[in-house]
C-alpha cells in the first residue's frame, strides 16, 4: 500500500502513476480498507498518506454503509471525533476529509440512530480539555458544520431517506444559529473564524433554512461587507440566503433587507469611482438577487413602494455602470434578467393594478432603454482595436443580450418606444454640429434592429421615416455599415408591404455586397429581401444578378456566404417569368458547369476536391430556394419552358456522373451530390420525373460503394414523391430493395458503428407507405429481423405496422412468420441490452402485440421466457412468470404496461431496490 502511494505521488513515470491509482482505487473499496485507513492516519505519516486514509474512510462510510454492523456505529463515531480533534491543529486537507467522513456517518445514522447529531457535535467541540487550543477546535467545528449540508447535497441516500434527513437537519439549525451569531458578533473573533462562519451560513441556507430564522446572521453579514477580508464570503452568504426559493414567504424579513441593501449605495459609488470592480460586482449581485428573486413579493407591498423603487434605481445604476463591458466592467450583464422578471411581474397583475404600476415603471423602462443603448455603444476605434478577440466576442454576446432585452421591453412600451428612438435618430442625423459620433447613430439603429427582427412593426408609422433617414447616414465605419445592413434586413417584411421604398435601400445593399468586411450582413440582408420581396424585385433583377455574379466570380465572400447568395438568387429567380428564369439560370450555371467539366477531367487531389464540393454546394443552394410551382400554375398544362429547367439539370447530371466516376469512394463528394438532387427533387417535385430512372441507378451505385445517410435521405424523398406512380415504380422498387439489402449487411456487421445510417434508414422505413412496404416482404420483415430495435423510429414503425395486422393480410402474414423474432429482440432489450430511456417505447410494442395479436403473444412469451438465463441471468422463473401474466392481463391500460416493463428491467439489471431505482 505504501509503495503504491509513493508511486502515485512521487514516480515521474505517468504509466506507473496510472497503475498505482487504479490499484489504490480497488484497495479503497476492499474490505481491508477498514483496517488500513486507521494505520494511514497515524501521526508519523506524511499528509498525502493521511489524506488517502481519510478518503478511504469516507468512501467506505458513504458507499458501503450496509457493511457496518449497527453495534459498531458508536465506536466509529468516537474514533472519528478523536481523529478530527487530533487533526484540528494538523493538515487542513486531511481535516476536511475526516469532517466529510463524520458528516457522511451522521447522515446515515440520522435521525433514529443518532438523534441530535449536530447538537452533540457542537457540545463535543466546545468542551475544554486535551492539547488542542480553543481556536483550532472552533475552526474544526466550523469545518464540520460547513461540510455537513454539502455532503447531504451530494449523498447517495435513497429518496425516502433524503426527506427524513433533510427534516432532521432543518431541526438542528437551532443548535447552529446561536454558535454562528456569537462568533460573528464577538469583537475578538479573528477574521479567519468570521470567514468560516460566513461559509458555514452559505452552506446551511441551501437546506431551505427559514429566512426569518437567520435574520440576525444576515444583518451581521451586511456589517461584514465593510471588512475587505470578509467581503467576498459575506456577499456569497447574503446572495445564497436571499436566493432560496422558500425565502419569499418571509415578506417582513425581506422588507427589512431592502434598506440594508440601499445603504450599500455609497460603498458602491466609491468602488466605481476607484475602479474597484470586485466590490462593485459583489454589491450589484446582492441588489440584483434581492430584486430578481422577490420583485413580486416586494411590488405587492404597496405602502413600501418608494423603497422598492429606490432598489430598482440602484439596479439601474448597476446596469449603466461606467465603462465598456467586458474590459472596464463586468457588472452590468448581471442585471439584465432582473428587468425581464420585473416586467413579467408587473404585466401579470390584473388590469386596474397593472395600470397603477405602469404609471410608475414606464418612465423607468424608458430610462432603461437609454441606458442599454449607451452600454451597447462601441468604444473608439483605437480602443476597440486594442481589445483581444475574446473581449470582442464577449462584447458581441453582451450586445445580443441587450438586443433581447430591448425586444422584451417593447412588449411593455409598445409603439412609443419606436417613436422615441426615431426622434432621437432624427435629431442626431439632422444635427449640424460635429459633436455626434458614429457610435451614437449605430446604437440607435441597433435598437431599431433589435425590435424589428422579432416584432411585427408593419403598422408602425415611424418606419417610412426611418427608411428615409438611412440614406442620410454617413457610413464611415464597418460596425456602423454592418448595423445599417442588419436593420434593412430586419425591415424586409415591411418592405414587402411597401415596395416603393425598395429603391431607397437596395442600392446600399448591392454596394455593400462588394465589401468583404460586410460579407455576413450584406449577403444575409439581400437574402431576406429576395425572400420577402421577390414579387416586387423584377425591375431590379438584372442589377441584383449582375452584382451577385461579379462578387461570386471575384470570390469576395467565404463559402457559407456564397451559399446564402445562391439561395437569395433562387428566391429572386422564382418570381421572374419563365424565360427570364432560364436565361438567368444559364447565365449563372454555365461558368460553374465549365469549371466542373475541367475539374472532372483532372486527377483527384485535395484542392480540386474542395473546388468540386464548393460548386456542387452552390448549385444545391440555388435549387433549395428556386421554387417554380407558381410559374407552372400560371403556364397551365402546356409548360415546355419548365421542362427546360429539367434539361439544365440533366446537363448537370451527366457531368456529375463523370465526376462521380472518379470520386465515388469519397464520402464528402457523394454527400454533396446527394444534397443537389435532394434539393432538386423537393423543388421540381413531379417535374423531376424524366430523371427518376437515372438517379435511382446512380443512387444504388453510390450506396453500394459507400453506404451513407445522405443517400438514404434522398431515397426517402424519391419514394415519397414517385413511388405511387406506375411508370416510376420499377426503378424505385429496385432502389429500395438494394438499399435495404446493403443496410441489412451493415446491421449484421454491427449497427452501433453507423448511428446516422440507422437513423436515416429507420426514417425511410417509417415514412414509406404501408402498401409499399407490403410489396417487399424483405423491407418489412427486416424491421423484425435486425438488431437495431434500440432506435426510436424502428419502434414507432413496429407499433404502427402491428396495428394493421388484422386489416392488411400481408402484414398479418409477416407478423405470424417473424413476430417472435420481434418479441425476442424486445425482451433482450428490456433484459439490459438497451438504454433504460427507451423502456416506454418497448412497452408500447408489447402493449400493441397484446392488443392486436393476443393469442400469438401468449404462445411466444411462454416459449421465449422458458430459455434459462433469458432475458437476464438475474431473474428467476417465478419473476418471469409474474411478468408474463402482468403483461398479458393489461390490454387497455398502456401506462400500467410501461410501469411493469420498468419494474422488470430494473430486476433484470440488478438495480431493483437501489438508489438508482428510486430516481427512475
Amino acid at each position: 500500500l505504501f509503495q503504491a502511494l509513493h508511486q502515485l505521488y512521487y514516480d515521474p513515470n505517468i504509466e506507473n502513476k496510472n497503475l498505482a491509482q487504479k490499484w489504490l482505487m480497488q484497495a479503497q473499496v476492499s474490505p481491508q480498507a477498514w483496517q488500513f485507513c486507521w494505520v494511514l492516519l497515524r501521526p508519523e505519516k506524511v499528509p498525502e498518506i493521511q489524506y488517502f486514509g481519510a478518503s478511504a474512510l469516507h468512501t467506505k462510510i458513504s458507499r458501503y454503509w450496509g457493511d457496518i454492523p449497527a453495534e459498531q456505529y458508536d465506536t466509529l463515531k468516537t474514533q472519528l471525533f478523536s481523529q478530527i480533534a487530533r487533526f484540528a491543529s494538523g493538515s487542513k486537507i486531511v481535516l476536511t476529509r475526516l469532517c466529510v467522513a463524520l458528516a457522511s456517518l451522521a447522515l446515515n445514522m440520522m435521525p433514529e440512530a443518532w438523534p441530535g447529531a449536530v447538537s452533540e457535535m457542537v457540545r463535543m467541540f466546545q468542551e475544554e480539555g486535551g492539547e488542542v487550543d480553543g481556536r483550532a477546535r472552533c475552526l474544526a467545528l466550523l469545518e464540520l458544520l460547513t461540510v455537513l449540508p454539502e455532503e447531504f447535497q451530494t449523498s447517495r441516500l435513497p429518496q425516502y431517506r433524503k426527506g427524513q434527513v433533510r427534516g432532521a437537519l432543518g431541526r438542528e439549525w437551532t443548535a447552529v444559529y446561536p454558535l454562528l451569531q456569537q462568533l460573528l458578533r464577538q469583537p475578538d473573533s479573528p477574521p479567519l473564524v468570521k470567514a468560516r462562519v460566513l461559509k458555514c451560513l452559505s452552506s446551511w441556507v441551501l437546506l431551505d433554512v427559514p429566512l426569518n430564522e437567520s435574520e440576525g446572521l444576515v444583518e451581521a453579514c451586511f456589517t461584514a461587507l465593510s471588512d475587505p477580508e470578509l467581503f467576498d464570503t459575506a456577499v456569497e452568504a447574503i446572495v445564497n440566503t436571499i436566493s432560496q426559493p422558500d425565502s419569499q414567504r418571509y415578506v417582513n424579513t425581506l422588507l427589512k433587507l431592502v434598506p440594508q441593501v440601499l445603504q450599500l449605495q455609497e460603498q458602491l459609488r466609491d468602488a466605481v469611482q476607484n475602479g474597484d470592480m470586485e466590490t462593485s460586482h459583489g454589491i450589484c449581485r446582492i441588489a440584483v438577487s434581492l430584486g430578481e428573486n422577490h420583485s413580486r413579493a416586494l411590488l405587492e407591498q404597496v405602502e413600501h413602494w418608494q423603497s422598492f423603487l429606490a432598489l430598482v434605481n440602484m439596479i439601474m445604476f448597476c446596469t449603466g455602470i461606467p465603462g465598456h463591458y467586458p474590459v472596464n466592467e463586468t457588472t452590468s450583464s448581471l442585471t439584465l434578467t432582473f428587468w425581464y422578471t420585473l416586467q413579467d411581474d408587473i404585466m401579470s397583475f390584473e388590469a386596474e393594478k397593472q395600470a397603477v404600476y405602469l404609471q410608475v415603471y414606464r418612465p423607468v423602462y424608458f430610462q432603461l432603454v437609454d441606458v442599454l443603448l449607451h452600454k451597447a455603444q462601441f468604444p473608439t476605434d483605437e480602443e476597440y482595436a486594442s481589445w483581444s478577440s475574446d473581449e470582442k466576442e464577449q462584447f458581441r454576446i453582451y450586445r445580443v443580450d441587450i438586443s433581447d432585452t430591448l425586444m422584451y421591453v417593447y412588449e411593455m412600451l409598445g409603439a412609443e418606444l419606436l417613436s422615441n428612438l426615431y426622434d432621437k435618430l432624427g435629431r442626431l442625423l439632422t444635427n449640424t454640429e460635429p459633436t455626434t459620433t458614429w457610435q451614437h447613430t449605430e446604437a440607435l439603429l441597433y435598437g431599431f434592429q433589435s425590435i424589428a427582427e422579432t416584432i411585427d412593426v408593419n403598422y408602425s408609422d415611424v418606419i417610412p421615416g426611418l427608411i428615409g433617414l438611412i440614406p442620410r447616414i454617413n457610413i464611415n465605419n464597418v460596425q456602423l455599415a454592418d448595423t445599417v445592413m442588419f436593420t434593412i434586413g430586419a425591415l424586409a417584411e415591411w418592405l414587402a408591404d411597401h415596395p416603393v421604398m425598395l429603391s431607397s435601400v437596395l442600392p446600399l445593399v448591392l454596394q455593400a455586397l462588394g465589401n468583404p468586411d460586410l460579407s455576413v450582413s450584406s449577403v444575409s440582408t439581400l437574402k431576406k429581401i429576395c425572400r420577402e420581396c421577390k414579387y416586387d424585385l423584377p425591375p431590379y433583377a438584372n442589377n441584383i444578378v449582375a452584382v451577385s455574379q461579379e462578387v461570386l466570380i471575384k470570390q469576395i465572400h467565404k463559402t457559407s456566404q456564397c451559399m446564402w447568395l445562391m439561395q437569395a438568387l433562387g428566391f429572386l429567380l422564382s418570381a421572374l417569368p419563365v424565360e427570364e428564369i432560364l436565361r438567368n439560370l444559364h447565365s449563372l450555371i454555365t461558368p460553374y458547369i465549365q469549371q466542373l467539366e475541367k475539374l472532372a477531367g483532372e486527377t483527384p487531389n485535395p484542392s480540386n476536391k474542395l473546388a468540386i464540393i464548393h460548386i456542387l454546394g452552390l448549385l444545391s443552394n440555388l435549387f433549395t430556394t428556386l421554387d417554380i410551382t407558381k410559374q407552372e400554375e400560371e403556364s397551365g398544362e402546356n409548360a415546355p419552358p419548365i421542362k427546360s429547367v429539367v434539361v439544365v439539370l440533366q446537363q448537370v447530371f451527366a457531368l456529375i456522373q463523370t465526376v462521380l466516376s472518379k470520386w465515388l469512394n469519397d464520402s464528402q463528394v457523394v454527400e454533396a451530390v446527394c444534397a443537389i438532387f435532394e434539393k432538386s427533387v423537393k423543388t421540381l417535385l413531379h417535374d423531376f420525373a424524366p430523371m427518376v430512372s437515372q438517379l435511382s441507378e446512380m443512387l444504388g451505385q453510390m450506396y453500394s460503394t459507400i453506404p451513407q445517410a445522405s443517400a438514404l435521405d434522398l431515397t426517402r424523398q424519391m419514394v415519397h414523391i414517385f413511388a405511387s406512380e406506375t411508370n416510376h415504380f420499377p426503378p424505385i422498387k429496385a432502389l429500395f430493395e438494394l438499399v435495404t439489402s446493403v443496410t441489412l449487411t451493415i446491421f449484421q456487421q454491427g449497427p452501433r458503428d453507423h448511428p446516422d445510417i440507422v437513423d436515416s434508414f429507420m426514417q425511410l422505413q417509417a415514412q414509406v407507405c404501408f402498401w409499399f412496404l407490403i410489396s417487399f416482404t424483405l423491407g418489412f420483415s427486416l424491421l423484425f429481423r435486425c438488431p437495431f430495435l434500440s432506435h426510436f423510429s424502428s419502434l414507432l414503425s413496429c407499433t404502427e405496422l402491428i396495428a394493421h395486422c388484422a386489416d392488411v393480410p400481408p402484414v398479418g402474414q409477416v407478423l405470424q412468420e417473424d413476430g417472435k423474432l420481434l418479441l425476442l429482440a424486445v425482451l433482450e432489450a428490456i433484459g439490459g441490452q438497451s438504454s433504460r430511456s427507451l423502456m416506454d417505447q418497448f412497452a408500447e410494442v408489447l402493449f400493441c402485440l397484446n392488443k392486436h395479436c393476443f393469442a400469438l403473444l401468449t404462445v411466444w412469451l411462454k416459449e421465449a421466457l422458458r430459455s434459462p438465463g433469458f432475458p437476464s441471468s438475474r431473474v428467476s422463473d417465478e419473476q418471469k412468470d409474474t411478468f408474463s401474466q402482468q403483461v398479458l392481463r393489461e390490454r387497455v391500460n398502456k401506462r400500467r404496461v410501461k410501469d411493469i416493463v420498468k419494474e422488470f428491467t430494473l430486476v433484470c439489471r440488478g438495480l431493483h431496490g437501489t438508489e438508482y431505482a428510486a430516481d427512475y
